[in-house]
């Protein structure tokens, strides 16, 4: 494994904007047919929700910061409270996830830092716990 060098972000080390994009573009891909998640995205198109995201991550993990130029602070729990994230939807989200991770092929080092970030953000996100 190489040690990245003095100053390289996360999202250098990991390929950036090509391989945050990979990922979302996998999840998307998931939750185009997802009879748990669909309903979540009130869009028809999920191009728009897919840009957000991708910019997010980007940002997120030390790229350059267009998604707070956008659309200012990233707030996500208010952004997504209009929206019932259940626990069943969180495991959905992150199946969806999983997936776009391996598509990446990260080193393990790097995919486990990955998954714990988004494995912690998804259990923040949770905001109902109706059955529905």
């Amino acid at each position: 494994m190489s040690t990245p060098t003095h100053g390289q972000t996360f999202y250098d080390e990991i390929g950036g904007y090509p391989t945050i994009a990979k990922i979302v573009d996998r999840f998307y891909e998931g939750v185009a047919d997802d009879e748990v998640l669909r309903p979540l995205y009130p869009e028809q198109d999920l191009g728009p929700a897919a840009e957000r995201f991708t910019l997010f991550l980007v940002q997120y993990w030390g790229g350059p910061t267009t998604y707070s130029e956008r659309r200012g602070h990233p707030r996500l729990r208010m952004r997504h409270a209009p929206f019932a994230v259940t626990p069943l939807a969180k495991e959905h989200w992150l199946l969806h996830f999983r997936a776009g991770l391996d598509a990446a092929a990260l080193t393990p080092e790097q995919d486990a830092q990955f998954w714990d970030y988004v494995t912690h953000a998804a259990q923040f996100m949770v905001n109902s716990f109706d059955q529905g």
